[in-house]
């Protein structure tokens, strides 16, 4: 049986706003969703996979150029 989280919970899971995930799936950003009715919910496999692929070793150095 596969798990899942609601908005809220995923929210409480990444100590962000569940705000957040509203504004990510309007723009295509975090983990893919399932939407039953109006009921938005997240599979945990789902959640997983965008976490696992958010693993860094460094973070990049911005350039910055002159404009």
């Amino acid at each position: 049986m596969t798990k899942h989280l609601n908005q809220i919970d995923l929210a409480d899971r990444w100590n962000i706003s569940h705000r957040t995930l509203e504004r990510w799936r309007w723009t295509g950003e975090g983990p893919q969703f399932v939407k039953l009715g109006g009921r938005v919910v997240y599979r945990l496999e789902d959640i997983e996979a965008f976490e696992a692929d958010q693993l860094r070793a460094s973070t990049p150095r911005r350039q910055t150029g002159a404009q």
